[in-house]
């Protein structure tokens, strides 16, 4: 490592340091001196990584999915690098590597895993061509920043051909992911859910893909598991869902998840990288699929596609997870993506969401607990955020007219255009603007059972509120 690659680690430390004092998160900040230091370092330091990067991108689901593989493949004993704190453009990326990094500039790593913002792709690949990535779907998202989704499949396309042998795991139950895979070039595998398992979808829930991306015609459905995906043919041109290497079958949300995985006899990678009926490349086969039953106390539909794109991307590492059933015991969020805190008396769960097909997953998991709850949604306009809040009016908040839902209240600096939203409805709200003052009131004379639903800049802050709180709690409870 080159002076100014040390000089670059020891800035970025002290940065991060400094940060963290602040009450500030700082890993971005800490990237981006390092790369202005010396532009080179993280080409410099992914190349010292012994085994796989694997990369996670997708509209919803990534940082679930990219912390739990991390986990997964450490607790096989693995030494894994991954940005587990969401910061996923390329100073973030770059942060990663740093602050893992020795002053010296040597990493010790069996793997990376790393979690990169969809429009980010095209700038990170010039620094390390992953040898996986793993894609979890795509859908509307931030339009001041992204545009329409066409964008962002243009950017990953671009960033696909700048890996040729990068491999995918994708999504075969959307569309628009399995189609970008499919028509990339890439070497690829895919994960789904076959069977009908949910209840019937709203008529008026958005629909990202509803359009053949070969021939442009409305694509016909057997049904839909929520959004654009499920499972699908083109009535014209015969694009239709993949044969589904990864396959969630005999599903049951009764008490938490619980369903098979079947593994189809050719989707593993050092014996074979997919079913060559779907014009895959292969190099052998496994003789007989394997089934893997899940049991976890997950709450939420979406969490079987994460579960099945973390379990898909392990096996088709060649990766033989024996301790996936502890991983998935043991898997504590601490990012705000379904976070749970006790408050005294409390139980308070933070969640992230952003967009119309996450929010309405969001609102699905809530309702899932039939037990009666208060309800904070928090919207901000930051830039990360996106300024445009026009999509709250494609999210299904009639659903909250529900009996178990005492109180909602909404926070945030957008939180007038929020209340106004729900009015729509004929559903009322408690206009609160600041989230910890909302938190407070609601733990005090609430349900004690309180769901923070927030966009994303609001995450960080909240998520260090609750944290003192429940420390201040759990202090007060020690000293009686």
């Amino acid at each position: 490592m080159s002076l100014r690659g040390s000089i670059a680690i020891l800035m970025a430390r002290v940065i991060s340091f400094g940060c963290k004092l602040a009450g500030k998160q700082g890993v971005t900040m800490a990237g981006k001196f390092a790369m202005k230091v010396d532009p080179n370092i993280l080409k410099d330091l992914a190349l010292q990584v012994k085994g796989p990067i694997i990369v996670t991108c997708g509209t919803n689901g990534k940082t679930t999915t990219n912390n739990l593989i991390a986990s997964a493949l450490e607790a096989e004993g693995k030494k894994v690098i991954c940005n587990r704190t969401g910061s996923n453009m390329l100073m973030g990326v770059a942060a990663a590597f740093v602050l893992n990094a020795s002053v010296s500039g040597r990493i010790d790593a069996d793997a990376a895993v790393i979690e990169i913002d969809e429009a980010s792709t095209v700038r990170v690949f010039p620094h390390f061509r992953p040898d996986y990535m793993v894609l979890t779907n795509l859908f509307r998202d931030q339009l001041d920043r992204y545009g329409e989704i066409d964008i962002t499949m243009d950017l990953l396309s671009r960033a696909m051909k700048m890996a040729p042998d990068m491999k995918v795991i994708v999504n075969g139950d959307d569309p628009l992911s399995a189609s970008l895979a499919m028509d990339s070039g890439n070497p690829y595998v895919t994960y789904g859910i076959s069977e009908n398992c949910t209840k019937e979808s709203s008529a008026a829930e958005i629909r990202e893909g509803q359009f053949c991306r070969r021939c442009g015609t409305r694509l016909e459905y057997d049904f839909y598991h929520y959004s654009q995906l499920g499972v699908y043919r083109c009535p014209k041109c015969g694009f239709s869902r993949p044969a589904i290497d990864f396959d969630a079958r005999r599903i049951d949300m009764t008490h938490g998840l619980a369903f098979d995985i079947t593994e189809s006899g050719d989707s593993v990678d050092n014996m074979g990288t997919a079913a060559a009926a779907s014009g895959k490349t292969a190099a052998g086969s496994v003789k007989e699929p394997a089934v893997k039953h899940i049991d976890a106390a997950y709450r939420g539909f979406y969490n079987i596609y994460n579960i099945l794109a973390v379990y898909a991307a392990l096996r088709t590492m060649g990766v033989a997870p024996a301790h996936f059933d502890e991983v998935l015991a043991n898997y504590h969020p601490e990012n705000g993506r379904n976070e749970l805190f006790q408050i005294g008396d409390s139980k308070v769960l933070l969640n992230l969401a952003k967009n119309p097909a996450g929010f309405n997953q969001n609102i699905g998991a809530v309702l899932e607990d039939r037990e009666p709850k208060d309800l904070i949604i928090v919207i901000n306009d930051n830039a990360q955020d996106g300024t445009d809040v026009s999509w709250l009016w494609d999210v299904d908040f009639d659903r909250l007219d529900d009996p178990s839902v005492k109180s909602i209240a909404v926070s945030g600096i957008r939180c007038e255009d929020m209340r106004l939203r729900l009015k729509y409805v004929d559903i009322p709200s408690e206009l609160i603007p600041d989230v910890k003052e909302a938190v407070k009131k609601k733990i005090g004379e609430g349900s004690k059972n309180l769901y923070v639903l927030v966009n994303y800049t609001a995450l960080y802050h909240t998520h260090i509120f609750l944290k003192e709180l429940e420390r201040s709690a759990s202090g007060s409870k020690g000293k009686e």
